[in-house]
C-alpha cells in the first residue's frame, strides 16, 4: 500500500509556473465540461437545443441576417 501512496504523492512545492498553469487549466476545463454536459442533457433545454441543431448546416441563415 505504501508504494501506491508513493506513486500518487505530489511535491506541491516543486511545481513550476508551467505546472500550476497546466493544473489550473485542466481543472477549469474539467469543470466547464461538467457544466456543459449538465446544460446539454437537462430536459428543460431540449426544445431550445432542438431548434438550434441545424444552424451549422443552414447556408441561407447568413444571407437572411445580412438583409435585416
Amino acid at each position: 500500500m505504501s508504494s501506491l501512496a508513493e506513486h500518487f504523492h505530489t511535491d506541491w512545492a516543486a511545481l513550476t509556473l508551467n505546472d500550476w498553469i497546466g493544473l489550473i487549466t485542466t481543472v477549469v476545463v474539467f469543470i466547464l465540461m461538467i457544466v456543459a454536459y449538465i446544460y446539454v442533457f437537462h430536459p428543460a433545454n431540449r426544445d431550445y437545443l432542438e431548434t438550434q441543431k441545424n444552424i451549422p448546416l443552414d447556408d441561407n441563415r447568413l444571407e437572411t441576417e445580412d438583409k435585416r
